[in-house]
């Protein structure tokens, strides 16, 4: 379910001219109506295009958090970079400008650790609890508050 109007929806989409890599747009375009992506693309087979009767945007937002971790967790810059513009997403679809704030205002450190704690915390969901391997939680946490996952990490970790 998302709170937000199709006009909304489609409005953002069209404005996402800095989606070079498309993932905004990815999300959104998920959250139409199949009217709305037959406006944007008044060209194709109106029967090939399939929307979903009732997006489930926050199930995706919460399967997609998990993703995430894992890609701030395993040093992945274009996925985790990818992961904070979904995720931001998501949560303007969810009608929630308090936790888009929230992001924006968080650093981009660490592969967007502390953009996607800002994320989970801000929709109330569980955030080191995500990363099943315990082994890995104390690096989530380093990294969730702009710290190197470990002291001397060379995977890229640095301040």
């Amino acid at each position: 379910m998302t709170t937000r109007t199709q006009d909304e929806i489609l409005a953002r989409y069209r404005a996402a001219d800095d989606d070079i890599l498309g993932f905004a747009r990815e999300v959104l375009l998920a959250a139409m109506a199949a009217e709305s992506v037959r406006q944007l693309f008044p060209d194709v087979d109106p029967t090939a295009i399939e929307a979903p009767a009732e997006p489930e945007t926050e199930a995706a937002a919460r399967d997609y958090l998990k993703f995430a971790v894992g890609k701030i967790v395993d040093h992945r810059g274009i996925s985790a970079i990818r992961s904070v513009t979904k995720l931001t997403e998501y949560a303007w679809l969810l009608g929630r400008d308090d936790v888009v704030s929230a992001m924006d205002a968080a650093e981009y450190a660490q592969y967007g650790g502390p953009q996607v704690r800002a994320f989970a915390e801000g929709m109330g969901w569980p955030f080191a609890e995500l990363q099943p391997d315990p082994r890995d939680r104390e690096s989530l946490e380093r990294m969730s508050v702009g710290d190197p996952c470990h002291d001397g990490c060379e995977e890229g970790c640095d301040r």
